[in-house]
């Protein structure tokens, strides 16, 4: 049976030339990048060559990218790190109701145990922010706002440009924090148009390994580190560096870049034609969140009217082909998506709820295919159940 992958959004199949690349450092370029010696000289020039891909995605600012574990422990970095160090200079925070769990439930924390004011901004049916409530959210002592870039199961696009902009007029003080998780190296990161201070990554997204991200921290932005140690990048992040990981994060950085506009067309195409192919089954499903042609290329979140998700995602696998029931941080509680939820949809649409996530290297037929299989299990099953 051919396996059909399309949960792209909770992880990837790291490039051939990545696995290769990184077993050959955990083989050959072992030492400690912290060294005086040969081998750690040689396992540091690989860590900022690394740094050198990836900041080639954030105007070429090395000494602005932070190398961290992944996108949650960027997320943790950039939003406690922001609040705890600049307390001082106010009290209040601002992120929205769709954020991912590794960003929401550090301001759950900051409010809970430290005290801090947070306005959870709510979201219209296509899971975007409105400005205009963003705008009135803004406090004197507002000292971070985090809006994620793509949202991780719904595939919202949020107006950061716009965003930014709104944030520096009203109170230029205000950190702004960017979740860029599920876009970075697909989208381009504008980092000067959205006026972003903090830019979290990963590496697990793009074709890298898992346990490798970044951190962009703008220049003069004061975090305060989450460890301590021996003073690995510079002292927000100590640690001895995982040097095939990061290795490996430059180099699919690098691959996911090259021809960026062609694999992000390719994509989006797969996404409309497995949608395109749903639609001629005749089943009944809806649409969370944006429209198809306008979220992201490779994100579609759609309910199943009377199959409960599991029922259908386990009906799929036997088929071979692989879907999410919602963000992987959570899919395996009983409860909805609470980014379903900040949509107000309906009950039987929260809990009929699947993510189909692709990847540029998934074929049409691939596509096609799952989406007839997806038509005939809804069918099957509705005799059933």
């Amino acid at each position: 049976m051919k396996e059909i992958y399309l949960d792209n959004s909770a992880t990837t199949h790291p490039y051939p030339e990545v696995i290769t690349f990184m077993s050959t450092i955990l083989d050959q370029d072992y030492g400690n990048p912290s060294s005086l010696h040969r081998k750690g000289v040689e396992a540091e020039a690989l860590i900022e060559e690394a740094r050198r891909r990836i900041a080639t995605f954030f105007s070429g600012r090395e000494e602005e990218i932070i190398f961290t574990s992944g996108g949650t422990e960027a997320n943790n970095l950039a939003v406690k790190g922001v609040a705890l160090r600049n307390r001082k200079r106010g009290n209040h925070l601002i992120t929205s109701q769709v954020e991912h769990p590794s960003v929401l439930n550090c301001f759950r924390y900051l409010e809970k145990e430290e005290g801090f004011r947070v306005d959870y901004l709510p979201v219209d049916d296509n899971g975007s922010i409105d400005p205009g409530q963003l705008k009135n959210a803004l406090k004197k002592d507002t000292i971070l706002v985090s809006i994620m870039h793509v949202n991780n199961e719904i595939g919202t696009i949020q107006p950061l440009k716009a965003i930014g902009a709104l944030i520096k007029a009203q109170n230029p003080a205000a950190i702004f924090h960017v979740d860029a998780v599920q876009s970075f190296a697909r989208y381009p990161l504008e980092v000067n148009k959205w006026q972003a201070d903090l830019i979290s990554c990963s590496a697990h997204k793009i074709h890298g390994p898992r346990g490798a991200g970044c951190l962009f921290v703008k220049k003069g932005t004061l975090l305060k580190p989450l460890f301590h140690g021996g003073g690995q990048e510079r002292e927000l992040r100590p640690g001895t560096e995982n040097t095939a990981a990061l290795a490996g994060f430059g180099l699919a950085a690098r691959l996911t870049g090259e021809n960026r506009q062609h694999k992000a067309k390719l994509t989006g195409n797969l996404k409309m034609a497995f949608y395109e192919t749903l639609k001629k089954s005749g089943i009944s499903f809806a649409v969370n969140g944006p429209p198809p042609e306008e979220g992201a290329v490779h994100i579609i979140n759609l309910s199943f009217p009377g199959l409960p998700s599991e029922v259908l995602l386990h009906a799929l696998e036997q088929q071979g082909i692989y879907v999410s029931s919602g963000s992987a941080c959570h899919s395996r509680r009983p409860e909805p998506s609470h980014i379903l939820k900040a949509l107000n949809l309906e009950d039987r649409l929260l809990k009929s709820a699947l993510r189909f996530s692709f990847a540029y290297s998934n074929s049409e037929e691939e596509v096609t295919l799952a989406a007839n299989s997806v038509a005939d299990r809804v069918k099957e099953l509705k005799t059933v159940l």
